[in-house]
Parts: C-alpha cells; structure tokens; sequence
C-alpha cells in the first residue's frame, strides 16, 4: 500500500515537472533568432542591386562581437568572475591563425576552430593560476595578462614585433570581398549563441551560476568550483580566439595594437553588461547597441572624445534605468518581449 502511494506520488510530481517545463517553453521564443539567422544569411544579396558594403562591414563587424560577447558572458556573466584581459585570446587566435595563413596560405576561415582550441588550451592553462583569487583581484590580474602580452608580442620578431605583419588579400571582386568573412562570423555567432544556451541548461550551466552566487556554498554542495571555473575560462577563450583568428585576414594584417588594447575587452564586458550579464540574448542586444551608438556618434560628432563621453553618457543612463541590462531588467519586471526571451 505504502509503495503504491510512493508510486503515485512520483507521478504526481512527474506530471507537475512536465506542466512547468511546457509553461516554461511557451514563454521562450526560440523562433525568433533562427529568423534572423535566416535573415542574416540572405541579406548579401543586396549587393545584387547596388553597393552595400557598409551594410556588410557593420554586420559583420556586430556579429564578430557577438562571439566575443557571448563567449566572456560564459565565464563573466554564467561564472560571475569579470575579466578585462579576454583581448589576450582575441589577438592569440588572431596570430596564430594569421602566421598559417601568411606561411602556408591556409584560410584563416579553416584554421579559426584550431585556432581557437589554442585560445582554449592557453585560457584553461592561466585559470589555473588566475582563478585563485576572486573579485578585484581577479580584475587586476586580468589587466596584468594583457601588459604582459603585448610586451611579449611587440617584442618577438617571428611574429612582426610592434610592426606586425602583412596578410595576403583574397582576389575576389570588391563587390564580394566581404562575404567569406561575413558569412563566417555569422555561422561562428550562430554558434556561440547556441553553444551558450546549452551550457546555461546543462548540469555545468547550473554550477557555473552556483559558483556566481555563492562560491563558498556552491563548494559545500559537492561542486568541483576549480574545475568549473577553469573549464569556463576556456570554452570562454575559445569563442574570442576564434573571433580573433577570422578578424585578422578580413583587416589583411595583425599587430599588437590592434588586439592588445583595453577598448576591445571592454567592449565585451559593456555589452553583456549593458544587455543583460548571464543571459543568452543579452550579449547580443548590448553588441548591437554598443556598435549602433559608436557610428551615430562617429557619424554625427565626429572621431572624438566627444563621441567617447556621449557613448558614456548613454550608458550611464541606460544602466541608471535598467540596472541589470535591459534583458534582466525587463525579465525581472515582467516586461520582457516574448521574441526576446531566448532563456
């Protein structure tokens, strides 16, 4: 008698489970981003009726942050621990895979998943020593990584030094010069925006944001935290090192200063923040945003630190309003567009 109602009791609870993952599903719009993935993948074609290259460049350039993004969202905003020396990865993949390509005249496009294994390889080797502290600390060393680096990389001549070197240009008509890198960052998007859904529902998803919450009781509970964490660093590495590798060949040439500056890193962490910090879409509505603001500004005020203040400003305002992202702000009030919720 009693197991029958042990029985009963486990189906009971079977079916509530099942009621309130349904509920969960119809509030979660995943149509919506493969719209605009299939979108994206036929918007070239305006180059059949006219030149669009800067509606290309834009696109492109938005998607390659939305790797960016998406991957330090995983370690910054899944994780809980703010990196400001993620560039490191950006100008590793950057390199290693820019060095094929000016050697062995291997595409870059091909090489960007290794490159990015070497990305992955190196960020799970510098958790193991940075992931020892927490908070500012963490911060601090994330700076460090990134002066290290470029003195390291200006002053190795194998790989240019400060000049950098010289990437050999495809031989495609300029009408269709871009559409190689544009499609690739639209694809490696595409992932890391799938790849990041599946780690928030997955059982390591679940540790990285116990870790976020409470490191300390998140250890208690069983959770391997070191692991985590380091695991996290890498697959974040990895998605920036990819971006990297690609990003290289479309500007034909690499040097430190163009991977090794502190705006890229903290443009990544402005995004997330500024989109929601630990949600899947948030890093791609802050990459958006942030790139939208930065050619109205330039367009309208000119390259100058006027632009910079009123970039500024608008962040300033937008987080005064909207203290955890828009996305989180809005999912917290209940305000959040159904076509938004990709969670």
């Amino acid at each position: 008698m009693a197991e029958l109602a042990t029985d009963e009791i486990l189906a009971a609870r079977e079916r509530y489970n099942q009621s309130i993952a349904i509920a969960v599903n119809k509030k979660r719009s995943l149509w919506f981003p493969y719209l605009v993935l299939a979108l994206l993948l036929v918007l070239p074609a305006l180059q059949l009726i006219g030149n669009f290259n800067y509606v290309i460049h834009l696109t492109l350039f938005t998607a390659c942050y939305v790797v960016m993004a998406s991957g330090w969202n995983i370690l910054g905003g899944f994780t809980g621990y703010i990196s400001l020396g993620h560039n490191v990865f950006f100008a590793i993949g950057g390199y290693f895979a820019g060095m094929i390509f000016a050697r062995l005249d291997i595409s870059t496009i091909i090489i960007a998943p290794l490159a990015g294994l070497v990305a992955a390889v190196i960020g799970y080797c510098i958790g193991l020593v940075t992931l020892r502290v927490r908070g500012p600390s963490f911060i601090i060393s994330s700076l460090a990584l990134v002066m290290i680096f470029r003195i390291v990389f200006e002053n190795w001549e194998f790989i240019g030094g400060a000049a950098g070197l010289a990437l050999p240009v495809n031989d495609l008509p300029v009408q269709w010069a871009k559409l190689p890198y544009y499609y690739a960052f639209i694809v490696m998007a595409a992932i890391a925006v799938w790849v990041s859904y599946k780690i928030k529902h997955s059982k390591f998803g679940l540790g990285l944001r116990a870790i976020s919450k409470d490191e300390i009781k998140a250890e208690s509970s069983g959770i391997n935290t070191r692991l985590y964490k380091v695991l996290a660093f890498a697959v974040s590495a990895f998605f920036v090192g990819i971006a990297g590798a690609v990003w290289g060949e479309y500007l034909t040439y690499i040097r430190p200063n163009i991977f090794l500056i502190i705006l890229i890193s903290v443009n990544m962490v402005l995004m997330c923040v500024l989109g929601g910090k630990g949600t899947i879409v948030g890093p791609v509505i802050g990459a958006i945003l942030i790139i939208a603001f930065n050619e109205l500004f330039v367009a309208t005020l000119g390259a100058s630190e006027i632009n910079v203040l009123a970039t500024g400003l608008i962040m300033m305002l937008t987080l005064i309003f909207f203290p955890l992202g828009i996305v989180g702000t809005l999912a917290k009030h209940g305000k959040l567009p159904q076509f938004l919720n990709w969670d």
